[in-house]
């Protein structure tokens, strides 16, 4: 094949190799506008695991790469006066320049014809005279562009500025990041050394904060003295400096996150950032790049056409592109949004840092460094009320909300049951919530129950309305105080425009077949397009429904629960006014934030007043309704619970979505996590956390990291009600208590899981 590689980059350059790896035959020529040695940035960061794809497809190179690599197993984080330093990490770098010196060489040896200085062509001109033409030309790919109508990339410029900048100052034992707060805003690096004399120092902030320095305004030299004023205390007396010789002005930037729709057409490939970037906070850019040029190689060399080779090509890189991208996202966004973790103890931000990404967990860390987590999780005790030197995973501490005590930190979400016989719990609610009690779990919240026989969602939601419900709850909260550690919360809530559906296994959300009741909601708007229009509420609506609302929190008290939540998500009557989407008034309860927020603060205000002060109480909000700016967002979410706060709630449990059918969710494990996460950290708020948590794993990384206060699950304890009892023992973790008639079940699990400890090697 006569093969054209546009850009010199290590993409271009190890596909080129690839190739001639599988036949020397090949005809590759590499054209790259730059000369050999240029190179933005200093070093780059590998993996062992890509380490042995490179030996597997070409041992030569990999071992040359392996003979300059400086290797590092600690990440120290400079924050606060505070170094914190953990271990097992374990990663290598290179500096870029030599690494690109390396793949040159091997290049040539095999026959490669390397075009430097030379600007390549529009990219038809070699799509006609070559057979193969791949195009690795980088971020700002001219190639992408050009066909930008067929690869349809998605780029979006990211909020934080950084330079990439290298020094002589050595961070030889640990990978480092270095927080400064300056009198302009924090200012922070990412350092790491890429051979004996020399390591990157990435320089970051925020776009606020760049723009009080005035980098803009400066020139190259300037700004790179104004940084070495910066990080001076951490810089040895050596300089900074900066290897990008064609950049005019301070060479800082903002990072453009690439994915394109599609890599190929015709005879082009697109290999690398062309097609899809990674922020440098994992360190995977050139993980993606070399991965993606050995995949590109073996499908070319073992597929028919190009059309088959491309095509499994797509297939098998995008599926890892997306992986690393998402984790990337995931990275980068918590520096995007670092500002809101300043205030966390030195122990948690590192914590936080070193989990951002999602792809290490509690337990991952606790492999790769037992004793700094166990002295993290030792802090978090201590933070929680705990003795000094307990010895416990974040999910079994104490959690205090005025005079409630929790015995840990997971809470099983409210389920709807639809089991209610005209709004009365029966024989199930209590089977169903005793079993769960019984479980481990600190609470139990039950579902919600509500505040008028018009106020159900379905004929089988029950109610707090009636004598016999009464009766009915009162008999489960008593089991659950006398036969239990468990605390348990009452979900009090209004269906609104969502009410008088079927219930949960038939149609859901469709209206009844037969014995509709009437709507009320904030204004004439049906759920769907076959639900019924509900009254917009007037003011005697208003009245009553508020004062239902109150004579059900009285009858949670007269039952004995120890919180009760007030619903205002999922479209629900509260949420109907808090949400745009479903709140089209013109009074003073409809339009601004502070506006639509007025109803649901009445209802919790007048229900503060009437349930016991040494009581807590809770509120669920929707923390986006996933419909654009049309509807609450989550810097908005941000608003409505500094509103809550501000009116006495104690904590906030952190929903999303359910307010519209036009809802575009994007899930994911722990996917409403990062809501709770905002909203606790720029409110001060206690939050509680939902959403596709399933391990015991996902619990104590949100805890640890400062993301939620408590963690509810809902599916799992479904699956399994004893979910907590089961997370102690697969933890080692001993001191949950077990119902004493369940004893002999409790030592036999532990005997189970100590043998399979020994089995695994784990101790």
């Amino acid at each position: 094949m006569k093969i054209a590689v546009l850009g010199g980059g290590p993409a271009g350059l190890y596909f080129a190799i690839s190739m001639k790896l599988r036949d020397a035959a090949h005809d590759v020529t590499v054209i790259e506008r730059n000369k050999p040695d240029d190179t933005f940035g200093w070093g780059v960061v590998l993996s062992d695991e890509t380490l042995d794809n490179l030996a597997k497809n070409d041992p030569v190179s990999a071992e040359r790469i392996r003979a300059h690599f400086a290797y590092w197993d600690d990440i120290a984080v400079l924050y606060r006066r505070t170094r914190t330093v953990s271990s097992g990490h374990g990663f290598c770098g290179i500096g870029r320049k030599q690494l690109l010196v390396l793949l040159q060489e091997r290049a040539r040896e095999l026959g490669v014809d390397l075009a430097f200085e030379t600007e390549a062509r529009e990219p038809q001109h070699y799509m006609e005279r070559y057979d193969l033409v791949v195009a690795s030309d980088g971020l700002n790919s001219k190639t992408r562009t050009a066909f930008a109508d067929v690869f349809k990339p998605d780029i979006e410029m990211r909020a934080c500025k950084f330079v990439w900048l290298g020094t002589h100052q050595k961070f030889d034992d640990a990978f480092t990041f270095i927080f400064e707060e300056t009198d302009k805003g924090w200012v922070w690096a990412h350092a790491y050394q890429f051979d004996p004399d020399t390591a990157t120092f990435i320089v970051e902030c925020s776009q606020e904060t760049w723009d009080r320095f005035g980098f803009g305004a400066m020139s190259k030299e300037e700004s790179i003295a104004t940084c070495e004023a910066i990080f001076r205390d951490h810089l040895g007396g050596h300089a900074l400096m900066s290897n990008a010789n064609h950049v005019r002005g301070s060479a800082w930037i903002n990072f453009p996150r690439v994915l394109c729709e599609r890599w190929s057409h015709a005879n082009l490939a697109l290999m690398g950032d062309a097609a899809a970037s990674a922020h440098f906070s994992i360190g995977s850019g050139t993980k993606l790049a070399v991965e993606s040029a050995i995949a590109l190689a073996d499908y070319v060399t073992s597929e028919a056409t190009l059309a088959a080779a491309f095509e499994k090509y797509e297939a098998a890189r995008r599926t890892e592109v997306l992986k690393l991208q998402s984790a990337a996202r995931n990275s980068l966004e918590w520096f995007e949004d670092i500002e809101r973790y300043l205030n966390l103890d030195p122990v948690q931000f590192n914590y936080s840092l070193l989990t951002r990404s999602q792809r290490i967990s509690h337990e991952n860390l606790r492999l790769r460094d037992k004793d700094w987590l166990g002295g993290a999780e030792r802090w978090f005790q201590v933070q929680a009320g705990s003795p000094a030197n307990t010895a416990r995973a974040p999910m079994f501490a104490p959690f205090r909300l005025r005079d409630m005590t929790l015995a840990n930190r997971v809470v099983v979400s409210p389920m709807a049951q639809y089991k209610a016989v005209d709004g009365c719990p029966t024989d199930w609610h209590f089977a169903h919530y005793a079993e769960r009690a019984k479980g481990g779990a600190a609470m139990l919240t039950i579902e919600m129950t509500c505040v008028s026989p018009d106020g159900r969602i379905t004929p089988g939601c029950p109610g707090f309305y009636a004598p016999e419900h009464e009766t009915a709850w009162k008999r489960l909260v008593d089991f659950v105080h006398a036969e239990t550690e468990a605390k348990i919360c009452a979900q009090i809530g209004h269906a609104g425009a969502k009410g008088s559906t079927q219930v949960g296994w038939e149609d859901a959300d469709c209206p009844l077949p037969e014995g509709n009741w009437p709507l009320l909601s904030a204004s004439a708007i049906a759920w769907s397009e076959i639900n019924a229009v509900p009254k917009a509420m007037d003011r005697a609506d208003m009245d009553m429904v508020r004062d239902q609302f109150v004579a059900s929190a009285e009858m949670a008290q007269r039952c004995g629960f120890d919180m009760i939540e007030l619903h205002m998500a999922h479209g629900y009557l509260l949420s109907s006014f808090i949400t745009p989407v479903t709140n089209r008034r013109t009074d003073e309860y409809g339009g601004s934030l502070a506006n639509r927020m007025r109803y649901p603060l009445e209802v919790f205000r007048a229900v503060r007043a009437a349930w016991p002060d040494e009581k807590p109480i809770s509120v669920r909000i929707s923390a986006n309704d996933w419909v654009g700016e049309d509807g609450v967002t989550p810097q908005e979410a941000v608003a409505i619970a500094r509103m809550l706060k501000d009116a006495g709630v104690d904590i906030c449990d952190v929903s999303a979505g359910q307010t519209s059918k036009q809802a575009k969710p994007v899930y994911g494990r722990m996917f409403q996590t990062p809501f709770s996460d905002r909203i606790r950290n720029e409110t001060g708020m206690a939050t509680m956390a939902v959403g596709n948590i399933y391990e015991p794993d996902h619990v104590n990384s949100i805890l640890m990291a400062g993301r939620a206060d408590l963690v509810c699950l809902a599916r799992p304890h479904l699956a399994d009600p004893y979910w907590t009892l089961h997370a102690a023992a697969s933890l080692g973790d001993r001191g949950v208590a077990w119902p004493k008639p369940y004893l002999a079940g409790r030592d036999q699990l532990y005997r189970l899981a100590e043998r399979q400890e020994q089995m695994t090697g784990k101790v």
